[in-house]
């Protein structure tokens, strides 16, 4: 495992975690527009998304503090057909009250380190633009670089909203 922020370990996430990533999603959903969610998925359709990531060899983790999870992070297919296998989407999602503790980091660090042990090829992030630049900055950190935007592609609590395409690439098949 990669190094955790103070008071927080990083780890593979597990069935037991469900509820409380469906909680600290379901926030996110209702009251926010960072994802265009609009009804906040149960326990039962993350346990499926733990199966289907881990099938896939994919990482799907936490961030553990105080006994309790405070953010989780996994990488999930980029689009459906074959082509795409070595892109996919990063999703990092922290508790409410836990920014700004380096969690996002630490959890973004470990998931590209943990991407690159596999056959992935470019990771790709696709966040709400929501005029806050905190996302974008992380990712940033981290290698990713704008690729593009799609304007006006989502449409939550009165307004339209924008999204920032960013991407990574990391050495994949074919490359040595």
């Amino acid at each position: 495992m990669s190094t955790s922020p103070p008071g927080a370990l990083i780890r593979p996430a597990a069935p037991q975690d469900m509820a409380a990533i469906a909680e600290i999603y379901a926030y996110y959903v209702t009251d926010t527009v960072i994802t265009f969610e609009e009804t906040p998925p149960p326990p039962a359709y993350w346990r499926q998304r733990l199966r289907d990531l881990a099938e896939r060899g994919l990482p799907f983790l936490v961030a553990e503090a105080a006994g309790s999870v405070a953010g989780y992070a996994y990488a999930a297919p980029w689009r459906p057909k074959p082509a795409y296998r070595h892109t996919v989407e990063n999703t990092i999602y922290l508790a409410p009250g836990r920014t700004g503790q380096g969690i996002g980091g630490a959890l973004l660090a470990e998931l590209v380190e943990r991407c690159a042990g596999t056959d992935v090829r470019q990771i790709m992030a696709v966040i709400a633009d929501t005029g806050d630049d905190t996302s974008p900055r992380l990712h940033r950190r981290f290698g990713f670089t704008e690729v593009g935007r799609l304007t006006e592609v989502g449409f939550k609590h009165g307004k339209w909203l924008d999204t920032v395409l960013m991407q990574r690439t990391l050495r994949g098949p074919g490359q040595g």
